[in-house]
């Protein structure tokens, strides 16, 4: 069995008087990890889901008495894909203050959607955190090092969503079935998407342009909407975990860009099969893509597993000069270029070095990722 990094550090937060929120895009592992803390640690417990009608009905407008029958005798209480059910900030918000010695677990696929029910109700009550598609760590600590790195064309073509790594020979198929059944489920759920197809020309805009600015203006014109629903549609895929968003740097130098972002997608995967793309890498003309969003999609599950409280962005001028990805913690900056080819050289511009105060600077190839995606 694979173990997920943060399941131990969910277990101290465990009877804390505390609700735990994990958030994570649908199919990454949210429920399969509950049940196996539950499970470790020998806890009777009940399980509700959102996805139920039933389920949304009991507790979405539930009084404590109703609440404390419903639970029984259970210490542990499971509430899946909770951004589903009206109200539940308040009926968590209930369960502690008034039932105080039981543990409840509440998990969403959708941070927009759960965050905006609990946000006042749960202040200081709550201890979240988040589930990506499994990481390089968890895979070596699984595989080994060794067998892990020679899984990376794989990994860059398949990704490594759970059921993606458990069903050898089949990825393609399975990444397929996530996608269609499962990714976008929220979204057409609770903001009512209609234009499937316009959605549709938008993921495969934003697939295409991984590791490249992107423009609201140019995608509305590209896929034939306004700016204000790409933007809306882009910050939807964000909050379900399928996108996240890389803004540039800029602080000290005139020409730098100020307003830029990039786009990039928590999976690999996921990204190919918008695209159902899967062909292997020397046959492919976006490697380069697939490596930076790789890495940088990784670099991002290491720092938020340990807790490692850094920003991060791209760095361009005007002038072209660019460097990949940045980190800033307290004002001293990390800078990494990404390149394939290990023969490829890249010397970090004069400008960027002269006006910050950087701490490291490295090229991140196939011989040396591994030290860029461990601590």
């Amino acid at each position: 069995m694979i173990q997920r990094d943060i399941k131990e550090n969910i277990k101290k937060d465990l009877f804390k008087k505390k609700i735990i929120l994990l958030f994570g895009a649908r199919q990454v592992g949210k429920t399969t990890l509950v049940k196996e803390i539950a499970e470790e640690m020998k806890l009777d417990y009940h399980w509700f889901t959102g996805d139920e009608v039933d389920t949304r009905l009991l507790l979405g407008n539930a009084t404590s008495t109703q609440l404390k029958a419903l639970y029984g005798t259970k210490k542990l209480i499971i509430i899946d894909e909770a951004q589903r059910i009206e109200n539940i900030g308040l009926t968590l918000k209930i369960s502690i203050d008034f039932l105080p010695d039981v543990q409840i677990i509440a998990t969403g696929s959708s941070a927009f959607e759960l965050a905006n029910k609990i946000k006042e109700p749960l202040t200081g009550r709550k201890y979240e955190y988040h589930l990506f598609p499994f990481s390089y760590q968890e895979l070596c600590a699984y595989h080994g090092e060794l067998d892990e790195k020679r899984l990376l064309e794989n990994r860059l073509i398949y990704g490594s969503y759970p059921d993606v790594i458990i069903a050898s020979g089949e990825e393609k198929r399975t990444l397929l079935e996530i996608t269609d059944s499962y990714l976008y489920k929220d979204l057409f759920a609770y903001e009512h998407i209609k234009k499937t197809s316009l959605f549709q020309k938008l993921l495969s805009a934003l697939a295409l342009q991984i590791g490249n600015e992107v423009s609201y203006n140019e995608l509305a014109s590209l896929v034939g909407a306004n700016k204000e629903t790409v933007e809306k549609y882009i910050d939807l895929l964000e909050q379900t975990f399928v996108i996240f968003k890389l803004h540039a740097y800029s602080r000290n130098v005139r020409n730098e860009l100020k307003k830029s972002k990039k786009i990039y997608f928590f999976d690999n995967g996921i990204r190919n099969a918008i695209l159902n793309n899967f062909l292997p890498l020397g046959s492919r003309n976006d490697v380069g893509a697939l490596w930076k969003n790789y890495l940088i999609s990784e670099r991002i599950k290491l720092l938020h597993y340990n807790r490692i409280n850094k920003n991060y962005y791209f760095w361009r001028t005007t002038q072209q000069q660019e460097i990949d990805y940045l980190e800033d913690a307290n004002g001293m900056i990390d800078a990494y270029e990404f390149k394939w080819s290990e023969n490829k050289k890249y010397k970090f511009p004069k400008t960027f070095l002269s006006h910050y105060n950087i701490n490291e600077t490295k090229v991140i190839h196939k011989s040396n990722y591994d030290t860029f995606l461990s601590t």
